[in-house]
């Protein structure tokens, strides 16, 4: 069997980042500027306690706007949901997204997949557990359907909130939802590609076992800050690591400190870690990059990226035997795509690569078939894109599904 004549795997992304995007829908106050959406004239008041706050019971005042999409209907019946959003939030302000689905003619009630802010000096950004139905979830930045259900279409609503009489205008840039609908398995032979064949991008190199015991409270510490130190790699290719002055917190002996603060800004702590796919690309898009989660179908499009000059970030998990040369087992990574060597293995720099804390043991290369087995057999694909306005994507394969 071909790659081709494997299970379809269904994936589009659908954005919204111009004026003409964000002037249908419905609109509750808000507004679209050049900058993108933002706050107009507050529709209500809501209130809002913050549980990982320093009074978790003590509710404060806020105003809000919103701003509803139009229905969202999809080429296939979709089973999962993940947002990206790129957004400035400043002086107390935070945002709401949120989304329902609609299957049978009917509609779902809303469901909560981020608070957050691009600080954590008014409310922690969280993920909201304990909304499960019958037959549908949220999985921390997901929304996935249960017991054979799928979609039809989707709607996302985005909620700014502000402090009471404040003229903050906290503001959406890019918002973005790839839906989905992908096998569990991985297509039963590696792609061909060939496009990025011995190419390899000069991404810096930065290991997470450089933290390792430090700051326990996020995450365990830097042995599971695979996700932050990946994002961090691709924010430090495109030149956009944030200013000292962000991370003039951190310990001047500690190595890489922008990994730490990056850690600080993306750690969710419902999910208690700094794997939240929304939040890290939420992160790197305060810098005047536009970054969003998708998947992609096979390493061939990933191919396209690395030839177009923008390194990838991929989820992946495997057992220790299924990806030789990685020398550990995970249930849950990331690790960033630089290049293909030119028998098209594929070159990593991989921040969980070996124990030795050193950034110099970071790059690896992995076999195709392997590493493609065990990312589209694990999270379906997934990938972070960071890219500034100047590196465009490359052209889509599937107009009919694009997924970038």
């Amino acid at each position: 069997m071909s790659a081709d004549a494997a299970a379809p795997r269904h994936v589009t992304l659908r954005t919204w980042r111009s004026e003409q995007d964000f002037s249908v829908g419905t609109h509750q106050g808000t507004q679209v500027t050049g900058a993108g959406l933002s706050f107009g004239k507050p529709a209500g008041t809501l209130t809002y306690a913050d549980p990982y706050g320093d009074q978790p019971s003590v509710p404060r005042g806020y105003e809000w706007v919103a701003w509803v999409s139009p229905a969202v209907g999809t080429t296939f019946l979709t089973t999962s949901l993940i947002p990206s959003w790129n957004a400035t939030t400043p002086d107390g302000s935070w945002l709401v997204v949120e989304a329902r689905t609609q299957a049978g003619g009917r509609w779902s009630r809303w469901f909560t997949l981020a608070r957050w802010a691009d600080s954590d000096c008014e409310i922690h950004p969280t993920s909201v557990p304990g909304q499960d139905e019958p037959a549908i979830r949220v999985a921390t930045d997901t929304l996935e359907a249960l017991g054979g259900s799928a979609w039809a279409s989707y709607q996302l609503r985005v909620v700014l909130v502000r402090p009471p009489g404040s003229r903050s205008t906290p503001t959406v840039r890019m918002l973005a939802t790839m839906a989905s609908d992908v096998p569990a398995e991985a297509p039963g032979e590696v792609s061909d590609g060939g496009v990025a064949w011995g190419v390899e991008l000069p991404v810096p190199p930065y290991s997470q076992q450089l933290h390792r015991g430090r700051f326990t409270h996020w995450d365990s510490g830097g042995g599971s800050w695979c996700s932050p130190t990946s994002t961090s790699m691709l924010l430090s290719f495109h030149d956009r690591l944030p200013d000292p002055a962000e991370y003039a917190w951190v310990d001047p002996g500690q190595p890489d400190r922008f990994v730490v603060q990056a850690v600080r800004q993306v750690f969710d702590p419902a999910y208690r870690g700094a794997g939240n796919w929304s939040f890290n690309m939420a992160y790197a898009g305060r810098v005047g990059v536009t970054a969003f989660v998708t998947r992609l179908r096979s390493l061939a499009e990933a191919e396209l990226f690395v030839a177009a000059g923008l390194p990838l970030a991929a989820s992946v998990a495997f057992a220790r035997e299924d990806l030789r040369g990685a020398g550990y087992a995970t249930e849950g990574h990331l690790l960033t795509i630089v290049g293909f060597t030119a028998e098209g293995d594929v070159i990593c720099n991989d921040p969980a690569s070996h124990t030795v804390p050193s950034n110099d043991e970071v790059r690896v290369v992995y076999d195709r078939a392997e590493f493609e087995r065990v990312w589209l057999g694990s999270a379906g694909g997934v990938v972070y894109v960071v890219h500034p306005d100047d590196v465009p994507l490359p052209a889509v394969p599937n107009p009919a599904e694009p997924n970038w």
